[in-house]
């Protein structure tokens, strides 16, 4: 059994400061917050690969590899006397418990809706506090440009529907789905490339939509579904070698009987 010390977080503190410093690890040394920058959205996706697999070993190393790189980046600030750890540790216990009056205070919730309607309220109250140069800030802020596309949607839907801008059901926004598919039509059949290119991104952001208004994340049913195919797609690989035959030569015929053998696989 491995052993750890009595606060294996300060010791982790403890052994990110020793890499920088001085007779340190010089790869460590030359890091920055840029150059890290890769690191921390690569370590992100091993953390929900592994979750996805479902293996719990995987997904502790995991954790364990993100939660380097928060210590990483607070090493960096506190070398350049910006926080430490410890401020980044004290500022999201508060956050929590200031966003939680419902669990730490005397505020009552019904549902889980009204638990996120009063985190947006608190949450513009905070960022109205701290004073807004420019007017106040928009209630989609805060959502990262830099995410993936079907993640950025759905983030972005759920700040409008804290709001009340949303359909009241799922049925609307499968409504939408039509709308925006005629529309692709409509410009495919126009031949204007850029209407085309603008449609089809309304009519992925309409298939979001209907996603999150029905319970689900779009970005995790995407990942599922191209999982799914690419399990399928080596089954098709596998038989066409099995027989000796190069894919490259088949009929599309015959890649469409493979595959419908590979969904009957429940691969």
């Amino acid at each position: 059994m491995t052993s750890h010390p009595t606060d294996p977080f300060q010791e982790l503190v403890r052994i990110m400061h020793r890499l920088r410093a001085p007779g340190g690890c010089p790869w460590d040394a030359e890091q920055t917050h840029e150059s890290l920058k890769p690191y921390l959205l690569e370590e992100a996706y091993e953390v929900i690969e592994a979750i996805e697999d479902g293996d719990d070993r995987d997904v502790c190393e995991e954790l364990g590899d993100l939660l380097l790189q928060v210590v990483f980046h607070a090493e960096l600030a506190e070398e350049r006397k910006a926080f430490t750890i410890d401020d980044v540790v004290g500022a999201i216990s508060e956050k929590l418990v200031r966003r939680h009056p419902h669990v730490f205070g005397d505020v009552s919730v019904g549902s889980s809706a009204e638990v996120a309607a009063n985190w947006s309220r608190i949450k513009a109250a905070e960022k109205a506090a701290r004073g807004a140069p420019d007017g106040p800030e928009s209630v989609l802020a805060g959502v990262p440009s830099g995410l993936p596309a079907l993640i950025r949607a759905h983030r972005i839907g759920e700040k409008a529907s804290g709001v009340g801008f949303d359909w009241p059901s799922a049925a609307g926004a499968r409504e939408k789905i039509g709308e925006e598919l005629a529309e692709v039509d409509e410009a495919a059949s126009s031949g204007d490339s850029a209407a085309l290119a603008d449609e089809i991104g309304d009519l992925l952001f309409a298939v979001a939509s209907y996603a999150r208004r029905s319970g689900f994340n779009a970005e995790n049913l995407l990942r599922n579904s191209v999982a799914r195919f690419s399990r399928r797609f080596r089954h098709m690989e596998d038989e066409f070698a099995a027989a000796e035959r190069d894919m490259h030569d088949a009929s599309p015929a015959d890649l469409d009987a493979s595959w419908e053998r590979a969904k009957r696989s429940r691969q």
